[in-house]
């Protein structure tokens, strides 16, 4: 049975739609990727499951719960966690800081500090550092492990990849294995879409806020991809 379940989702900017009837389900253990161009809804989206942008109720069920209307706080609670684009490192707090602020919630699970400083050894060398001076690598790896703090049953994870050197790319990608393995599902938005192919289960293009194309990666073809993508 899917966890998340969506079912003609919706989302606005004002008078503005910029989602229109999306559907989905992931289940557990699955790795759901969404791809698209700029513009084309694939945060928004991500913002509506998350609680940050409001939506009916019934339009995302949530381990068979109407979640559609509860705000972001009530998503966090029930283990819906956002690792937002840019990252949302706090410049004020230290690196062990900014991890520690994930875990306020008081979630219980198999992520702690012990954990994700051995998930993402280099960030223990820089506890003590401010979370704005490491590299934008390194600030990945932070955001990331502050969402793993939360204890997330379901890691929304958006543009993970964007900016970023392809060695790094490959080190964070690495990881979601070892996080897919204690049972978190991931949602993940991706501009690289050889990446997204190649990590998820099945997956998803937006194109103008619609889904344009659906399917396992093994079954899609290239020429299928360019013309979802593009709208051709």
């Amino acid at each position: 049975m899917s966890l998340l379940h969506i079912e003609n989702l919706s989302a606005y900017y004002g008078p503005f739609q910029a989602l229109f009837d999306i559907s989905m389900e992931v289940g557990e253990g699955e790795v759901v990727a969404i791809i698209g161009a700029n513009g084309a809804g694939k945060s928004t989206f991500l913002q509506s499951v998350a609680g940050l942008i409001a939506s009916t109720s019934a339009a995302i069920r949530w381990d068979g719960e109407p979640v559609g209307q509860l705000p972001a706080h009530e998503m966090v609670k029930r283990g819906v966690i956002l690792v937002p684009e840019g990252r949302g490192i706090f410049p004020s707090l230290s690196v062990e800081e900014n991890l520690l602020i994930g875990a306020y919630r008081g979630r219980a699970g198999a992520w702690n500090l012990r954990e994700v400083y051995r998930l993402f050894p280099i960030l223990e060398e820089r506890a003590g550092d401010p979370g704005t001076a490491l590299s934008g690598g390194m600030q990945q790896m932070l955001a990331i492990g502050r969402g793993l703090m939360a204890n997330p049953r379901l890691l929304l994870l958006d543009e993970i990849s964007l900016g970023l050197a392809p060695l790094v790319v490959k080190e964070l990608y690495r990881a979601l294995s070892d996080i897919v393995a204690r049972d978190t599902m991931i949602l993940i938005v991706e501009q690289d879409v050889a990446q997204a192919m190649a990590v998820s289960h099945t997956l998803y293009c937006f194109q103008e806020g619609r889904i344009s194309l659906q399917g396992r990666p093994t079954e899609l073809t290239k020429e299928q991809i360019v013309s979802a993508y593009f709208g051709l």
